[in-house]
């Protein structure tokens, strides 16, 4: 009988340690840091963002079906045209002699992501989250991009005397 009431009390303090809810870099964790995942049914999910569509203007209700509305089909071009993919590549044997910093925005996470990605298409290393060590000169169509889309001012380049060599 003590036997069992141990691996209830177990039970539940395991139970109630795996329901338990904190957030790591943006996602859900339970106490373990394992990902816990959303306890909503998909539907809802779908309805929410459906109803936050039509508060937007972005859908309506045609009858029994939605349409996208002039400020939903301008909100998709913008989507698809905001963030440009540059194509550009460098010499393996091209040395790292150029140091980028960033500080971009939380409110810009979209843009700094896009460029990290770039960072990472163009053969650059990280040697921190926001900083980062590649070949230079960047493309010119790129620093002309990133001024477009205001982050000139987030970023600082450096270049170093001699190439960089990771360990």
């Amino acid at each position: 009988m003590k036997k069992e009431i141990k691996n209830g009390i177990r039970g539940q303090i395991f139970e109630q340690l795996s329901k338990s809810q904190f957030k790591y870099k943006g996602v859900p964790v339970n106490f373990f840091g394992l990902p816990t995942f959303c306890s909503s049914k998909p539907r809802t999910l779908v309805s929410n963002e459906l109803s936050r569509m039509k508060r937007l203007g972005l859908i309506e209700k045609n009858g029994e079906f939605l349409q996208i509305t002039n400020k939903g089909k301008d909100y998709i071009k913008r989507r698809q045209e905001r963030l440009s993919v540059f194509y550009f590549t460098f010499q393996k044997s091209a040395p790292k002699n150029l140091i980028v910093m960033f500080d971009i925005p939380e409110g810009k996470k979209a843009e700094r992501e896009w460029f990290r990605f770039h960072l990472r298409r163009f053969d650059y290393i990280m040697v921190q989250r926001s900083v980062w060590v590649g070949p230079s000169p960047l493309p010119k169509d790129f620093l002309k991009y990133i001024e477009e889309i205001n982050l000139k001012d987030c970023i600082k380049t450096f270049k170093l005397a001699k190439g960089y060599k990771p360990q």
